[in-house]
């Protein structure tokens, strides 16, 4: 075989070639995993901003107990007489007041009534019973702790359906309405009043509201 020799040029021109494409190689496969890096961790971003959008089953959007419902069920029930309001009407304020043997008090809840047989009332909030007593002029009263801020009081109940620290969930019925002593006029109903921060507020104004707004 005939023996080639190479010119000392060409084979530092080799010699460069071999440099050039093994820096060039090295930049690619370099330039390759940034890229793949990018992509995956724009995946990776996209899962997490999909994940705090929709949340999981451990950690709701939006939580339907928290907003205050009304206390009954039936679509006949109406106000038969008014919360006191000092900013509310002449006509308001008036059927607000409770005479009771010659003496005036102001209603700090709402009585609800309207059909002539016992109704379901229930739970507005969830919350902890803590107390069930018998009142002479105002019937049985139920007094639930919904949170740090809100207590709500049913009175002039009849076949109550919990006592004290039983925990209930909003709607579940806690007895039934019936009449009062104090309010004889007003026949068979039942008088709801809320407590905000330890004020009594109209409930009227607070229903579907969420607690944790207040």
């Amino acid at each position: 075989m005939k023996k080639v020799k190479l010119k000392k040029s060409a084979i530092y021109g080799i010699g460069a070639g071999t440099l050039a494409l093994l820096v060039a190689a090295t930049y690619y496969a370099s330039y390759s995993n940034s890229q793949l890096y990018e992509e995956a961790k724009s995946e990776e971003d996209d899962q997490q901003y999909v994940s705090r959008l929709f949340g999981n089953d451990d950690m709701p959007v939006v939580s339907t107990a928290s907003v205050i419902m009304r206390p009954y069920t039936d679509d006949t029930i109406k106000i038969v007489q008014n919360f006191y309001d000092y900013q509310g009407t002449e006509e308001e304020q008036e059927n607000s007041i409770i005479n009771y043997e010659q003496t005036y008090i102001q209603n700090t809840g709402i009585a609800y009534g309207g059909p002539a047989e016992a109704f379901d009332v229930v739970s507005s909030l969830d919350g902890t019973v803590t107390s069930v007593k018998e009142d002479k002029l105002l019937g049985t009263i139920v007094e639930i702790k919904n949170s740090d801020k809100v207590t709500t009081i049913y009175q002039t109940l009849t076949n109550v359906a919990v006592k004290q620290n039983d925990a209930v969930k909003q709607g579940d019925v806690i007895g039934q309405s019936g009449t009062s002593n104090i309010n004889k006029d007003l026949g068979n109903h039942f008088v709801f009043e809320l407590m905000v921060n330890g004020s009594y507020v109209n409930p009227e104004n607070y229903y579907d509201k969420d607690i944790n707004e207040l």
